[in-house]
């Protein structure tokens, strides 16, 4: 199979080792998938949530615009296949072993197609793409926006209910499908028409995927994706027909899925996601978090009747960043940047803002740049390495501390995945900034694990929760050098000015696209 990648987990032929084992045994499996924004990756899990087999291809991005990030639903769904296929065959298993099928995929990411015919009108438009940016200025800044925000400012004197508070300053983000769909309403004729006459299907890559492999006779979504598209209302958790169980395949966002395959279970359980972009999220158990700073309020999952809440703050830009200074050659391959960060004693004055996609919580600034400051003759590539790297851990403090200031919730265990995850570098500096250990697991592809987790217990496969977190392995913790003083982290004394250099670099970067 062209482009795929499939690995193996152990030594000699295992395939045919697996066929006769579970043959005789009759051993059975959970087969997971996550649709990420770079990769399509399928794993066979067996009991102990050990990797058996794997596949892996990649996904082509289409940038047709400047500003504009676009995915193929066909060749997107030919992945998903493909992927699958391999993933069995390299665990050396049959399509009849396996219990269950989990899917995690990313999250805001859509299209429409023809509810009869199951043709897409267009691309998929990703979370990424900023087509719609100057129609969210607008509105953000909009006499309706301003009428809104004084109005819920009184109701919230009047009532005291911070969800008013919230209300009175929320602003619209292109990471919300809302203004992307508007956009293609506009733009696109046919979607339009299809509209009118009824015969328009609408959905993110989970309800695609659904609505492809039950032949077109489903469309619908689950709660987790739903909560983050800014048209469910976490709330009231009403508005779509969510929380999927079909023929044992269950749905979850990859976010939510990567904070349940590491087991983040508890009140104050942090996950934090260092992929494509960087997703921070907390759980805040049966309630949702009401933010006034750019959080995000989404469910986590719902099981049974159960339903729980996270709060999640994001970084766009975080492999990002790093695959765009590989693509310069400032590095040959990514396991190089760690010991070229530490090659150098600093960055040389050097700030970098990881911003291609805008600025996210608490900025919260579409029309920022992706910018390099404070360059001398003296910079070297290690220089340049350090200051990239050093902005991804400076980021997560940014997160960690709107967090910490905005839930009041005690933190009792920070965890940490995705791939730049791996990156001893960056993972030593977070912990240092926040004062915090941080542990990183041996597997860094947390949602495919906890797509599995949640397709398992659903059918049996896994009992409890408790026996999840026995399945738990961490490759390594991350102590701060600097301890812990009356719960308030101690920065260490060298990065106190570098920080305040990098973010006067982050406040020049701000607003660069604007027109006015």
């Amino acid at each position: 199979m062209t482009g795929l990648t499939a690995k193996r987990h152990a030594k000699g032929n295992f395939s045919t080792m697996g066929s006769q084992r579970n043959g005789f045994n009759k051993e059975m499996f959970i087969l997971s998938v996550d649709v990420g924004t770079t990769s399509v990756r399928c794993h066979v899990y067996d009991k102990e949530a050990k990797c058996r087999g794997s596949c892996s291809t990649k996904v082509v991005a289409l940038y047709p615009e400047v500003g504009h990030v676009e995915m193929d639903p066909d060749e997107l769904w030919k992945e998903f296949i493909s992927v699958v296929k391999g993933a069995v065959q390299d665990a050396g298993i049959q399509m009849h072993q396996v219990e269950a099928l989990g899917i995690s995929t990313q999250r805001g990411t859509f299209t429409t197609w023809d509810k009869k015919t199951g043709v897409p009108f267009h691309n998929f438009i990703s979370w990424q793409d900023q087509r719609a940016a100057d129609l969210v200025k607008s509105w953000n800044t909009s006499c309706t926006m301003k009428a809104i925000h004084v109005m819920m400012k009184g109701l919230y004197f009047l009532t005291r209910q911070k969800r008013l508070l919230a209300a009175s300053l929320i602003v619209f983000s292109t990471q919300h499908v809302t203004f992307r769909l508007v956009w293609a309403l506009t733009h696109y004729k046919k979607v339009r028409q299809a509209v009118a006459e009824g015969n328009c299907c609408f959905g993110t890559i989970d309800t695609w995927l659904l609505f492809k492999l039950t032949k077109g006779r489903v469309h619908a979504t689950d709660y987790s994706n739903a909560s983050s598209t800014g048209i469910f209302d976490s709330y009231q958790v009403w508005c779509l027909s969510c929380y999927l169980l079909f023929f044992s395949m269950f749905l979850m966002a990859d976010q939510q899925a990567a904070m349940f395959g590491e087991c983040c279970f508890d009140v104050g359980d942090v996950k934090i996601t260092m992929g494509t972009g960087t997703f921070m999220d907390i759980n805040t158990g049966s309630k949702p978090h009401t933010s006034v700073a750019g959080l995000y309020p989404l469910v986590g999952w719902k099981i049974g009747a159960e339903v729980v809440y996270l709060a999640e703050g994001n970084a766009a830009d975080t492999g990002t960043a790093i695959k765009w200074a590989q693509d310069l050659e400032l590095f040959s391959v990514v396991q190089e940047t760690s010991a070229m960060a530490y090659s150098v004693r600093d960055s040389d004055g050097v700030c970098f803002v990881p911003s291609f996609s805008g600025l996210q919580a608490p900025l919260n600034d579409p029309k920022a740049c992706a910018s390099l400051m404070g360059l001398k003759p003296s910079t070297t590539k290690s220089h340049l390495v350090r200051a990239i790297l050093e902005s991804v851990a400076f980021r997560n403090k940014q997160l960690y501390e709107i967090m910490l200031k905005e839930t009041q919730i005690p933190i009792t265990k920070i965890r940490v995945d995705g791939g730049v995850s791996s990156n001893d570098f960056v993972m030593q500096l977070t912990a240092d900034l926040f004062g915090r250990k941080v542990a990183r697991p041996q597997c860094h592809e947390m949602s495919c694990l906890g797509a599995a987790f949640v397709a398992g217990l659903g059918v049996g496969f896994w009992r409890t929760r408790e026996e999840l977190k026995k399945l738990q392995s961490t490759d390594e913790e991350f102590l701060p050098r600097s301890p812990l003083k009356e719960g308030v982290d101690i920065q260490s004394q060298e990065y106190i000015a570098i920080l305040q250099s990098w973010e006067r670099a982050l406040r020049r970067s701000m607003n660069w696209y604007s027109k006015a």
